[in-house]
């Protein structure tokens, strides 16, 4: 091989080894405690054939680079790195094994976590007040009623999205949810309640500590309050609203999702159950949308 060819691919090797070198240092130095949960819990070939092969490429001292002709044609490649993995990773080195409720220590972890990886201010509690618990079981809900005359027949018209094919067979609610019609009327629905029902969850508000003595004053802090609700096994997560009580205790789930909700957090297997965080969001001046959260932007 020519000489002035070998010096070039040398430099190269050179140049990405030292990118890699400090990315890694870059990573371990903001989650170490993450990365050392997923270097014991994880083995390496999990992980190359996973959503998290960008970043073993990026940690893993075993991993040999690419040979340096593969960096001729593309010197300023970068190595995609989902940040799901961090979430993932992040929230293994607190979350106990079994589903139980958090104590006030594991919550304040968590909610440092979501508050860096999502970027928003998420609390177990919020102006004095939290629900039963902030880690448990999610099952899946039916869609609800939007205004009087509401069927499944016009709920996927086009302000709902469409989406009928995904989402017509989970049916509609007999009943309606907690806090009523999302609106007065078809003619009188907006936007915004349409996006109430979309990504509504229903949580267990008669549970809360000082709510059956505060019937009202829980009732207006808890209607259409905005949760962040994550899978803490995939990183998938989304912004919902409560939209309804329940479901009761005798059902061993402590939450409830819309069919949109299941369908974004990857809790629509067989079991149609599963454990996720859902932590209050401090937005004040209603800044944050909901529907899912697109941490790869």
């Amino acid at each position: 091989m020519d000489t002035s060819k070998k010096s070039y691919y040398h430099h190269l090797k050179e140049k990405w080894v030292a990118r890699h070198r400090d990315i890694k240092n870059k990573l371990w130095e903001k989650h170490k405690a993450s990365l050392d949960w997923l270097s014991k819990n994880v083995s390496p070939k999990q992980l190359a054939l996973g959503s998290l092969s960008g970043l073993i490429l990026l940690t893993s001292p075993t991993i040999s680079l690419p040979t340096p002709q593969l960096f001729a044609q593309t010197p300023e490649t970068q190595i995609p790195v989902s940040k799901h993995a961090f979430v993932v990773s992040d929230l293994g080195t607190i979350l106990p094994k079994d589903v139980r409720p958090l104590t006030k220590d594991e919550e304040e972890k968590v909610s440092v976590v979501l508050n860096r990886d999502f970027h928003m201010i998420a609390v177990a509690e919020l102006d004095g007040k939290r629900l039963n618990r902030s880690y448990g079981l999610i099952g899946q809900e039916q869609h609800l009623a939007r205004y009087p005359g509401d069927t499944m027949d016009t709920h996927f018209d086009p302000p709902a999205g469409g989406n009928a094919e995904k989402f017509s067979s989970y049916g509609m609610a007999p009943g309606l949810g907690a806090w009523g019609y999302f609106a007065r009327s078809q003619s009188e629905m907006t936007a915004k309640d349409n996006m109430r029902e979309k990504y509504y969850i229903a949580v267990q508000t008669f549970l809360a500590t000082g709510f059956m003595d505060h019937v009202k004053e829980y009732g207006d802090f808890f209607k259409y309050r905005k949760m962040l609700v994550v899978n803490p096994q995939n990183g998938a997560a989304v912004v919902a609203d409560i939209g309804d009580a329940g479901p009761g205790e005798f059902t061993g789930k402590h939450l409830g999702g819309s069919p949109e909700v299941m369908r974004h957090l990857e809790r629509v297997d067989g079991s149609m159950k599963g454990p996720v965080l859902y932590f209050f969001l401090d937005d004040p001046h209603d800044t944050i949308p909901l529907g899912p959260v697109n941490l790869d932007l």
